[in-house]
């Protein structure tokens, strides 16, 4: 049995778009499943082993904004106003060791999809590791927010430390490129540590932070490369999932986690525990989201809501382990 994702009124508002898949293009490559897609959560085992057909052609799901859950103008699947349902949750892994968080969505008129929260390739063999039949509810643009655990200390930009949480709308934060800047919005999700929800936790003293940090997987973390000429840049950005080692930086299944989201005129490093991160990048499909009386605002401040990155590359898991050698530290 489904549940719907956090089912709203209004399904016709402009929504967020999301990128995914007919749930059959991810297929068992070899298994007891073989050569079937995705299938329903008591049909799924786990050891089975599964790809991205190369002939998949990603499709767009534009979200309804407004507190619905339900598909917008916009989509290439579905039809307005029809319900979105959160099937299932998946744990995958590839090759390299990298887990992959995919859900499975069905609509009301009978079309399964499979959303990945980390990108998938095709010819690259992930192997099933959990099923999880019918999640908690939960809104899907939760999934790609970057946040800050409660009790983050920010530096604010008298070089006062403050808990994220007693951050206000307007309270001027220290950046790295733009001095203190004020806080344009703050949000805030409570949600089950479990899964993509789960949070990574960075110990103390490791990036060289003065308490432990703790932030959503997505959440990119500001590094300079030690080693001339890995990447184009010397500034690089690492999600904080790519540097787990499962010893000093770890991911903390189960517990609830308050996240939060910061926004500014620009997206901006800031400095949590005292060590460089990202704030939230605003564009359309952030902005959509947000309650209408935020939205307004955030339109009027972030005109053609194209909000960008204007610093560092991004470096995958491969690209840290030449940074930073295999085993991180």
């Amino acid at each position: 049995m489904t549940s719907p994702i956090d089912p709203g009124s209004d399904p016709l508002l402009p929504g967020h778009a999301v990128q995914l898949f007919h749930a059959e293009d991810i297929f068992v490559s070899h298994g007891v499943n073989h050569d079937e897609g995705i299938g329903h959560p008591e049909t799924l085992c786990p050891g089975d082993v599964y790809e991205l057909d190369p002939r998949a052609k990603p499709l767009r799901l534009v979200i309804a904004g407004g507190g619905g859950q339900r598909v917008a103008a916009g989509s290439e699947v579905g039809a307005p106003g029809e319900t979105i349902a959160l099937e299932s949750r998946l744990t995958l892994m590839s090759p390299d060791g990298d887990r992959v968080e995919l859900l499975v969505l069905a609509l009301a008129g009978g079309t399964r999809l499979a959303l990945p929260l980390s990108p998938m390739g095709p010819r690259i063999e992930y192997t099933l590791l959990q099923t999880e039949a019918a999640p908690d509810p939960a809104p899907l643009a939760d999934l790609v927010c970057v946040s800050f655990a409660r009790g983050t200390m920010i530096t604010l930009g008298t070089g006062e430390q403050v808990p994220i949480e007693r951050l206000q709308p307007g309270d001027r934060v220290l950046t790295r490129d733009h001095g203190p800047q004020p806080i344009r919005w703050i949000g805030r999700a409570t949600l089950r540590g479990v899964g993509a929800f789960a949070p990574v936790v960075i110990q103390a003293g490791l990036l060289g932070n003065s308490g432990d940090l703790i932030v959503s997987q997505h959440h990119r973390m500001f590094l300079y490369q030690r080693r001339r000429g890995a990447l184009p840049t010397a500034e690089i950005l690492v999600q904080a999932k790519h540097l787990v080692d499962g010893e000093r930086v770890f991911i903390r299944e189960g517990a609830v986690v308050e996240y939060f989201s910061l926004v500014f005129d620009r997206h901006e490093i800031i400095y949590a525990e005292g060590v460089p991160a990202e704030s939230l990048m605003v564009n359309e499909a952030t902005v959509t989201r947000l309650p209408p009386e935020f939205a307004d605002e955030i339109r009027a401040r972030f005109p053609g809501l194209k909000q960008s990155q204007h610093f560092g590359t991004e470096a995958g898991r491969e690209a840290l382990d030449v940074l930073l050698g295999p085993d991180r530290r």
